[in-house]
C-alpha cells in the first residue's frame, strides 16, 4: 500500500474504485508548501476568540480516518493528531507498520509534507531521550484519498494533521530513566501545543484518540485525564467538537470513564 500511496502522490492523481480519475496535485502542493514546524519553547498564540458553546467530546470506538470520513459530510475545518514517530517521518510507513501514524501515511499525501520538516527528526535524534522535544508539525488540508483497507476513496478528503510525538514511557523504562512526573510533565507541555496548533490554525473539529498509549507505553488514564483538564479548562470554548477515536478495549475504557466523570463534573 505505501508503494501504491507514493505513487499516486509523485502522479498527482489517483483513479478511485469506479475508474475515475481524481486529481491530486494541486491539493498535494498547497499540503507540503503549507507545512510548517512548532516549538513550545517560542511558540505564542495570536489573540483568539473563542468558540460558543462548550465543545461537544465524544469517544468513539472507530479509526481516525474512519472517524474523519464520518465528520466529513457536516462541513468545517477538520484535524486529527498524528501519533507520531519522534525520529522517522511516517514511522514504519515504508516497511509495512500498521499503527497509527502508518495508518494515516498510507491514506493520504502526509508523508510529503513530514519530509519538508527534517529539522523535527534530527532535533529528536540528536537529544538522545525517548522522553523526546516539544515540537511539533501542522500540515493544512492534507488531502486523504484512501480509507482503512486501502479502497481508493470517491473524492479526495482534507485535514489538517497535528503531528507530535508522545513521550516513549516504554522505552524509558528499559533504559532505566523512566521519572513518571516527567512523563506527565511532558504529556501536559505536549498536549497543550497539540491543542494550541489546532485552535490557532482555525480546526473547528478536531480528532484525537489515546495518543502515546499504544507501543509508547503511556498510561491510557493519564493520557486521558490530561486532555481532559485541558479541554476542560483553558481550550472548553477552542472546537465545535472533539473526537477520541479509540477502538474497543483497555484504552477506550480508560477514556470512555475519563470523560464520562469528567462531563458529569462540568455539569455538577
Amino acid at each position: 500500500m505505501a508503494e501504491q500511496t507514493l505513487a499516486a502522490c509523485d502522479s498527482g492523481r489517483y483513479a478511485n474504485e469506479r475508474g475515475a480519475i481524481i486529481e491530486l496535485r494541486g491539493a498535494i502542493e498547497r499540503a507540503v508548501a503549507g507545512t510548517v514546524l512548532h516549538d513550545l519553547a517560542t511558540y505564542v498564540s495570536p489573540p483568539v476568540r473563542e468558540r460558543v458553546p462548550v465543545a461537544a467530546i465524544s469517544v468513539t470506538s472507530e479509526t481516525t480516518i474512519a472517524a474523519l470520513r464520518r465528520l466529513r459530510p457536516t462541513g468545517g475545518h477538520i484535524g486529527c493528531l498524528n501519533f507520531a514517530s519522534a525520529k522517522n517521518p511516517g514511522g514504519g510507513f515504508l516497511g509495512g507498520a500498521q499503527a497509527q501514524e502508518e495508518s494515516l501515511a498510507r491514506s493520504s499525501a502526509l508523508y510529503p509534507c513530514l519530509q519538508t520538516q527534517p529539522e523535527h527528526y534530527a532535533r529528536n535524534r540528536a537529544n538522545q531521550s525517548a522522553i523526546y522535544l516539544d515540537l511539533a508539525i501542522y500540515s493544512p488540508a492534507v488531502p486523504f484519498f484512501r480509507d482503512d483497507e486501502g479502497r481508493w476513496l470517491d473524492a479526495i478528503i482534507p485535514c489538517s494533521v497535528i503531528t507530535c510525538a508522545a513521550p516513549n514511557a516504554a522505552a524509558l523504562r528499559q533504559q532505566g530513566t523512566y521519572e513518571a512526573a516527567a512523563v506527565e510533565a511532558a504529556l501536559r507541555s505536549r498536549a497543550g501545543l497539540v491543542l494550541a496548533i489546532a485552535r490557532d490554525h482555525g480546526i473547528e473539529k478536531l480528532i484525537l484518540g489515546a495518543w502515546g498509549a499504544g507501543v509508547f507505553g503511556n498510561d491510557p488514564l493519564v493520557v486521558a485525564r490530561t486532555f481532559a483538564d485541558l479541554l476542560h479548562g483553558p481550550f472548553e470554548r477552542a472546537f465545535a467538537e472533539v473526537v477520541f477515536a479509540v477502538i474497543h478495549g483497555p484504552n477506550h475504557d480508560a477514556f470512555a470513564e475519563t470523560f464520562s466523570d469528567s462531563s458529569r463534573a462540568g455539569r455538577a
